[in-house]
């Protein structure tokens, strides 16, 4: 097993939850940046990763649906255990952030 298959998985979740959704607006686009995003992960592309974790999580903000909002928590669980960044910035509290 490859270290992204447990973060594939989970955006696979992810992506059926989305197409599983009403059709149009803001569900296409959350769709069509979760392709990327797993797209991105299958690749191995760290710039891509974070950037496509930021815009997902952008749109899933406005998503009145826990489900969602539950389902890419678990994404960003999975690559931050496989090592990669998801984040553009350093957590307020982490080690070695800026004070």
């Amino acid at each position: 097993m490859s270290r992204t298959a447990p973060s594939l998985a989970r955006i696979d979740t992810l992506l059926a939850e989305l197409r599983g959704g009403v059709h149009g607006g803001p569900r296409d686009q959350m769709l069509e940046e979760a392709e990327a995003l797993r797209r991105a992960v299958a690749a191995f592309h760290m710039e891509a990763i974070r950037f496509r974790m930021y815009s997902v999580e952008r749109l899933l903000k406005g998503s009145p649906n826990p489900d969602l909002q539950h389902a890419f928590e678990q994404v960003r669980t999975e690559l931050e255990a496989a090592g990669f960044h998801t984040r553009s910035h350093a957590a307020p509290n982490a080690p070695n952030a800026p004070s």
